[in-house]
């Protein structure tokens, strides 16, 4: 059966100060008047039943995805006991859901993603579950560059897998590259974005852990062998709070020789910096703003205000954000290198209590 396993535990940190700690950016509601989990959600029932849609998280956000998502059923929601890292909670929720199902295939979604066209992206998503269960692989999803984007990750497209549709093996990934290699890969074209969705079935991803994350597996399967017993509780704290957590693109994709991706032909954004969301914004003048602002002989600003008025005068090529009881001025190149800043900030004791 085809399950949907969304992935909601992260800070969202480079969208700080709107994305906090208490309230990341999987529940900021910015484009379209909805959530990004929200929206998720709603773009994923065209696939699956509300009981075969699962969420994994940490403690600290089960309420509010309870408050935000109340169509989908508490034991759906699965809590890390702590932060391992992609690979790890990806593997937790396999284990829980192969437990379920011996035939469980999962679609693997990031909370924080915009589409557009649903139809394209149901079209593309089921045809990763054909691949998946004919191929036994593991499917990712790959976006055609439309720009030398530096914050994304790249995949390189082998042969060619099935004349009826757009799917590769993978060749290899490539992590985040400097400005000059991803206006040479825009050029190749044969490179694709890594959009971080995925389709596999469960089974298949635990026996591909067991080659490469061997002592996570083994965790793993302690805790598989604990579900639906008293002790499941107890056991998954123990194990899992001993693993060495590591993403799933570092663990798995980049090893396995079973990777295959599939070219999507819808719009597709990663909300994860300031630049991604400035895209999503109104245009006044040559800057990108939200809110109550004012921009006079300022270009290639992007301002996100609330409900004071913001004046733009003589400025160019800074992030300006008002999140209320914090002020951030940027300029538009560190936009990478906000996980650093908030880093700092909480070292000291004055400025912790911001994050």
């Amino acid at each position: 059966m085809l399950y949907v396993l969304i992935l909601a535990g992260g800070k969202g940190t480079r969208l700080y100060p709107l994305s906090r700690a208490q309230n990341p950016k999987q529940f900021l509601n910015i484009i379209d008047n909805k959530s990004f989990l929200r929206s998720t959600v709603d773009r994923i029932k065209c696939l699956v039943s509300n009981e075969n849609i699962y969420v994994v998280t940490n403690e600290e956000y089960f309420d509010k995805i309870c408050e935000e998502l109340p169509e989908i059923k508490k034991e759906n929601i699965f809590v890390e006991p702590s932060n391992k890292e992609t690979a790890t909670c990806i593997g937790l929720s396999a284990a829980k859901l192969l437990k379920l199902d011996k035939e469980a295939t999962m679609i693997v979604l990031p909370s924080d993603h915009y589409i557009e066209n649903e139809r394209k992206f149901k079209e593309t998503v089921l045809q990763g579950v054909e691949i998946a269960n004919k191929k036994r692989g593991l499917v990712t999803i790959g976006v055609q560059p439309t720009r030398a984007e530096t914050g994304y990750g790249y995949i390189e497209m082998g042969d060619r897998v099935n004349a009826d549709m757009p799917t590769f093996r993978v060749e290899r990934f490539l992590e985040k590259p400097n400005s000059e290699v991803a206006k040479d890969l825009l050029i190749k074209g044969n490179f694709l974005w890594n959009s971080g969705m995925f389709v596999w079935r469960a089974d298949v991803y635990l026996r591909e852990m067991e080659k490469y994350l061997p002592k996570m597996y083994k965790r793993l399967m302690t805790i598989y062998q604990s579900l639906e017993t008293d002790d499941e509780s107890d056991v998954i704290k123990e194990q899992y709070n001993d693993i060495d957590g590591i993403s799933v693109d570092f663990g798995i994709m980049q090893k396995t020789r079973k990777a295959f991706v599939i070219k999507c032909d819808f719009v597709w954004d990663d909300i994860g910096t300031f630049a991604a969301l400035s895209r999503f914004l109104s245009n006044l003048r040559g800057n990108n703003v939200l809110g109550n602002t004012f921009m006079e002989e300022s270009e290639n600003c992007s301002v996100f205000g609330k409900d004071r008025l913001i004046i733009g005068f003589g400025i160019k090529d800074l992030i300006i954000v008002d999140a209320g009881d914090v002020i951030l001025v940027m300029d538009k190149n560190k936009d990478q290198e906000i996980k650093h800043l908030v880093n700092e900030l909480k070292e000291s004791k004055e400025t912790e209590k911001y994050i």
